[in-house]
């Protein structure tokens, strides 16, 4: 997967960055078999699934269900697919051959292993985990109406606490973002904007020294190590997310997408224009934002090997 570096921009700045989807715009991937979202989603659920699925007491998922549902029949046919039936909601993945019956009962002839991982699941926690598995996104549930978080499915985070952020106010959840004024002070208006009626989608980047899709602070972060420029280089992974707002109808809410991607910063900055690009983001982050995002022992090692790139090599003659 490549990455757009036209999403980069100097001065850096914490900012919401919202934008319009275009019409017809897909919201969510299919996971692919044997793909590296789908291995390191079944391994959180498989040994830390309370970190991953959150929801405030008495929350009602089914919403949520028909609305990913309805996006993915538009979107990604097969991946996900949310039957009612009058004893309760069947949830089926037709791509990885499982499905969760209305009784909560696993059924399906796929990977036997992601069989085994839901019938080792709550009953109630099941439905869900089968979705996290069906697409490449984690989502979360955003409430228009007092700008806080009920409800999380989140395997892979961005070196947060899933757990930590259930039930809490937009503000809350972003206090410990470096340089969070401007998007601090946008928070509720944020909030209503998205659970509108108009879809908006976000893209954040970082370069990180840990390489994993899931970096949950409390099973440990990968430092930088040790060396010169180019030793930080191959160490440094180029980290994105492009989070996507889906509105639930009538409910003045909306389903927050995140779609985490993770690539070698050798592979990705492949020309001195992204090169220059990265360069001068990163040279204009504030020390508070380098701290808050690890970077601070690695900036200007990174920077020295940019800049050796951001100067196309001449043509022999």
């Amino acid at each position: 997967m490549s990455f757009d570096f036209s999403l980069v921009s100097a001065p850096f700045r914490m900012q919401p960055g919202l934008r319009r989807i275009g019409a017809g715009e897909a919201q969510l991937t299919a996971s692919t078999p044997n793909g590296r979202h789908l291995r390191e989603k079944m391994a959180v659920l498989a040994s830390f699934p309370r970190q991953a699925l959150c929801a405030v007491d008495s929350f009602d998922v089914v919403p949520v269900l028909r609305t990913i549902a309805g996006e993915a029949a538009r979107s990604s046919p097969c991946a996900f697919e949310a039957d009612e039936r009058a004893t309760g909601l069947r949830c089926s993945a037709p791509l990885l051959g499982w499905s969760i019956d209305d009784h909560g009962v696993p059924i399906g002839d796929g990977d036997p292993a992601i069989g085994t991982l839901l019938r080792e699941l709550p009953p109630r926690d099941r439905a869900v985990a089968l979705l996290c598995l069906a697409f490449e996104e984690d989502f979360a549930v955003l409430d228009g109406r007092n700008a806080t978080v009920p409800w999380l499915a989140v395997c892979l985070p961005s070196r947060w606490a899933p757990e930590d952020k259930i039930g809490r106010h937009f503000a809350a959840i972003h206090a410990p973002v470096a340089d969070n004024a401007v998007l601090l002070a946008a928070g509720e208006s944020l909030a209503r904007l998205v659970t509108g009626s108009e879809r908006w989608e976000r893209f954040v980047w970082t370069v990180t020294a840990d390489p994993r899709l899931h970096q949950h602070p409390a099973r440990g972060i990968a430092q930088w190590p040790a060396g010169d420029a180019a030793a930080a280089a191959a160490a440094a992974s180029l980290r994105s997310e492009r989070q996507t707002f889906i509105p639930i109808a009538a409910a003045a809410q909306a389903v927050f997408t995140i779609r985490v991607a993770s690539m070698p910063l050798v592979a990705a900055v492949t020309n001195a224009s992204d090169a220059a690009r990265l360069h001068a983001a990163l040279a204009s982050m504030s020390a508070d934002v380098l701290a808050y995002k690890g970077l601070t022992d690695a900036r200007d090692r990174l920077l020295d090997w940019l800049a050796s790139r951001r100067t196309p090599t001449p043509a022999r003659p």
